[in-house]
């Protein structure tokens, strides 16, 4: 399997120079991703008194950018299959550029908003997009340690949101988060070139018959293929794929695993996890923050927590099994929710005692590192090892769109919901929903521990239960 040389597979002298290029120019986006996803929570502290919006109104420009990804998202296997993966990712870097730099010169919410739609849209593609590119672009031996570094790079991006938030706390509120927001159009605008040299990924030159354009392109990403032999293992795949559709996945054997990686996804926001992301600061503020910077702060020491906690999952997964792992994370967010719910249910009054505010910080440190060792480092996991190569795709949209349709309701509801039911009722919600999908995991989740993947489809064909007569791994 794979993965089980990821421990090697860092090196880069096991990856050929354009693979390099493949990996740093997806590293780069997946910052900016994560940029994108925390710079906001700082942002909007400063944005809300400039252009005096109301709690709704911030709630609003927020939700913005993920009504965008939830349509790029939809639209993205249909853009990157017709415009090709070179020039989707391409697309995706101008489109961050772009809408970044327009965010950073809105006048108005509804410039603001617009633009962040637009932003979101944007994200949504790259979802798509960028781990095709990755995994249609670099040697099998080096795919999945490429595809861990863009989950990295992302949670890297988160704490460099906050860290320049941080930074920037103190430059008068009519400039900062304008430069909170257009910061990330600098690394889009140095990554297009770059692009520009990148071959198109073979795969796709295959899909449009362009065979002698598939040999160059192998050639240059992987110089040790055998060329001849990667092109028939590439043919070989799309004609098995060319019977997928959508229609298949809604019924048996596949609506079993259908059902479970939609619910998987939405269990995944709807837990909360974004709330503590995007709307940090916000919670550190009503925890008694005194100050932006120290809100801001305390957000950014959470997120380099939460980075520790995905690089120790990285090494656990394949040691571990793939339910162990996500119960742990589950569990995690679970304790540290009702820690949430003991600061909040105890405050007297406005005030929160130091005490409060430490209990306050490890909950969602906790409620982060639950996250990204369990759900954060395992839903794709799911999505790709739940269905056959020629509905893979598609089950990894069902899984997206769930995911962001929760995180839609997340985003628009949460500050509302905290300040009318107070922080302990709505910490209390989450700890519910997070046993609960504690208890969906464990009833339906599947251990895929060294298992091939066409050997799990025997689990879903199988009535969602491994044969009885089947060795365990």
């Amino acid at each position: 399997m794979e993965q089980a040389n990821q421990g090697t597979a860092f090196r880069l002298s096991n990856f050929p120079r354009a693979a390099v290029v493949v990996a740093l120019s997806a590293a780069t986006l997946g910052i900016i991703y994560g940029y994108d996803q925390s710079n906001i929570g700082g942002a909007q502290l400063f944005f809300e008194a400039d252009l005096d919006l109301d709690t709704q109104q911030v709630e609003l420009v927020t939700t913005m950018v993920v009504y965008g990804e939830l349509i790029g998202a939809v639209m993205g296997g249909l853009i990157i299959n017709r415009l090709g993966r070179k020039t989707s990712i391409l697309g995706v870097a101008v489109g961050y550029a772009l809408f970044c730099a327009l965010s950073a010169v809105s006048v108005s919410a509804q410039m603001l908003g617009i633009t962040r739609f637009f932003l979101g849209l944007t994200i949504g593609i790259s979802l798509i997009a960028v781990p095709v590119f990755v995994a249609e672009s670099v040697p099998a031996r080096v795919r999945g340690a490429t595809l861990v570094m863009y989950q990295v790079a992302t949670v890297i991006g988160i704490i460099l949101g906050y860290l320049f938030s941080f930074g920037l706390s103190s430059v008068d509120q009519s400039i900062n988060w304008r430069l909170m927001l257009g910061i990330a159009a600098v690394p889009a605008l140095v990554l297009i070139p770059v692009l520009m040299r990148l071959p198109e990924t073979s795969r796709w030159l295959m899909m449009k018959g362009r065979v002698d354009d598939a040999r160059a392109s192998i050639l240059v990403t992987d110089p040790d293929a055998d060329v001849e032999a990667e092109v028939a293992a590439i043919e070989h795949t799309l004609r098995k794929e060319s019977g997928g559709a959508i229609r298949e996945m809604l019924r048996k054997p596949f609506l079993r695993a259908t059902v479970f990686v939609v619910l998987l996804g939405f269990f995944i926001q709807i837990t909360g996890i974004n709330a503590t992301v995007t709307y940090g600061p916000k919670i550190f503020q009503a925890m008694g923050a005194t100050s932006n910077a120290q809100s801001i702060g305390l957000a950014l020491l959470v997120q380099v927590i939460a980075l520790i906690a995905v690089l120790v999952s990285m090494t656990k997964i394949d040691n571990w099994g793939r339910r162990p792992v996500l119960l742990s994370g589950i569990a995690i967010m679970i304790v540290a929710q009702l820690i949430m719910v003991a600061v909040f249910a105890t405050q007297q009054g406005d005030e929160f005692s130091t005490l409060q505010v430490v209990f306050g910080f490890i909950g969602l440190a906790l409620i982060n590192v639950g996250f990204v060792f369990g759900f954060g480092s395992l839903v794709w996991v799911y999505s790709t090892e739940s269905f056959p190569d020629r509905l893979r795709s598609y089950g990894s949209s069902a899984m997206l769109g769930s995911d962001l349709i929760a995180n839609i309701i997340i985003a628009q509801f949460f500050l509302t919901v905290m300040a009318t039911i107070g922080g302990a009722w709505s910490f209390g919600i989450f700890a519910i929903l997070a046993a609960i999908a504690w208890l969906f995991v464990l009833k339906f989740a599947p251990e895929t521990k060294g298992r091939d993947l066409d050997d799990i489809q025997v689990f879903w064909e199988n009535g969602g239960t491994w044969p009885a007569d089947e060795k365990r791994p």
